[in-house]
């Protein structure tokens, strides 16, 4: 018997428009949402990329043939669907994006009425109804209707209000082109913030960058910290979701650290991912308590709620924020380290103070079909390419702690053909001596 194609990876169905992601897929969504949900209200948003309008209306067509309405955003970005969700009372909310993939890219996500994503379980019967074909297809005077709302206002001034800025702060947004590009520029300066903007100007074609916010895409950005004299430095990716932060030296801020200074200043108990520095557990210190669980916004967001902990992040940027939305929220977060600024110093200084260990990100390409045998093998196999090798977890990938404390994860992508190495070593010689072993490794087995 045939196995069924699995459509939802990490975060949501993602892949190219035309190929993996296309109208008809779109269409059966929206059906089986509609199918899964009975009746009720959902809320759609999507962001910049040239093919999310299309996918849109064949999302909503899919939706309202079986029965169920739509509130349509517009362009927005994802923690506008997260909170549209919960505040206008719908029962699921829909993103088209693709988030930080390249622009040829586009995906589809679910949320819950409180704002979190689809869990792995929901996204299975979604999945099960699209191949059983069993869709709960409505007569003519049964089809569901089609409403329009504008939340970016509420949004707004709701974000705005979580966070107090104590002294005057200059803040450079390079909003990469993406659907942040209107609002949060807009929300920093109704924070009480000066903002000098860069790529916020909505474009699906990304001219100014690609969507994703990593170093080598933010040469402009930490350039312009610099030339302005600016405080602070954020950069989003396609949807918002995420953000990243430069200091007030120009520099790129460490992802690790920067999630390690946000949990020390919220305290309590933190949940993180399994790819997440020890850097977290040693700036907390005895603030808190830190957990640890598979990587994916969803997978925190359900640790969060099974464990009442008061914050989660990935050391993507990709944080979420229980007493405000359910939703992982880019600008929410961006304000947040702002907040932290206003009230304890420098960027830089902060970053400065938090331990630091060599880490390593790396990715070697996999094609999907490969991926379950290849981490059967790298399970069973890798860590007997290490004599120090003193502990293996398996809770996501694969992670192989040292008995110095250096670890190294390995752990297919939900989102891309590839095989991501995450690693941290307690010297530089014996992070490159990890990296060089994984890599090598997984090169010589996948071919």
């Amino acid at each position: 018997m045939k196995q069924k194609r699995r459509l939802f990876g990490t975060s949501g169905i993602r892949g190219r428009f035309g190929e993996k992601v296309t109208l008809e897929l779109a269409v059966d969504v929206g059906r089986a949402l509609a199918t899964q949900l009975g009746e009720g209200k959902v809320v759609v948003g999507y962001d910049t990329r040239t093919s999310s309008q299309l996918l849109e209306s064949a999302l909503i067509a899919g939706i309202i043939e079986c029965g169920c309405d739509v509130i349509r955003l517009g362009m927005v970005p994802t923690p506008l669907v997260g909170y549209a969700t919960s505040r206008l009372g719908a029962d699921a909310g829909v993103m088209i994006t693709a988030s930080h993939n390249p622009a040829p890219y586009n995906g589809i996500k679910l949320w819950n009425p409180d704002g979190m994503a689809y869990s792995p379980s929901q996204e299975r019967v979604i999945e099960s109804i699209i191949h059983s074909r069993e869709f709960n297809k409505r007569r003519w005077d049964g089809l569901g209707s089609v409403r329009e709302a504008d939340l970016r206002d509420d949004y707004a001034d709701a974000v705005a209000g979580m966070v107090s800025i104590e002294r005057p702060l200059k803040v450079v947004i390079d909003c990469g082109c993406g659907a942040a590009s209107h609002l949060s520029p807009l929300i920093f300066r109704m924070a009480g913030c000066s903002v000098v903007t860069l790529n916020s100007q909505p474009d699906g074609f990304f001219p100014g960058r690609d969507p994703e916010p990593v170093p080598e895409n933010l040469s402009e950005l930490m350039e312009t910290v610099r030339s302005t004299g600016a405080d602070l430095g954020v950069a989003h990716d396609g949807d918002a979701d995420r953000m990243v932060a430069v200091d007030d030296r120009g520099r790129f801020a460490s992802f690790d650290k920067l999630l390690a200074l946000m949990a020390r200043e919220i305290g309590g108990r933190i949940i993180t991912t399994v790819d997440a520095s020890l850097c977290v557990d040693e700036c907390l210190g005895d603030c808190g308590q830190v957990i640890r669980t598979r990587v994916g916004d969803v997978h925190v967001a359900n640790s969060i709620a099974e464990e009442g902990a008061d914050f989660g992040g990935e050391p993507s940027g990709t944080w979420l924020h229980p007493d405000f939305c359910m939703c992982p929220d880019g600008i929410l977060s961006a304000l947040r380290v702002a907040e932290l600024i206003s009230r304890k110093g420098p960027l830089s200084v902060l970053l400065d103070e938090v331990p630091s260990y060599p880490n390593i990100r790396d990715k070697v390409p996999c094609p999907d079909d490969r991926k379950g045998a290849v981490m059967e093998r790298v399970a069973s196999e890798l860590s007997r390419e290490f004599a120090d090798a003193a502990e293996i977890n398996t809770i996501d990938g694969v992670r192989i702690s040292m008995e110095d404390g250096s670890w190294v994860l390995v752990r297919p992508s939900g989102t891309e053909p590839y095989i991501r190495i995450t690693l941290e070593g307690k010297t530089d010689e014996e992070a490159r001596r990890i990296h060089e072993k994984t890599r090598a490794y997984l090169e010589n087995m996948i071919g």
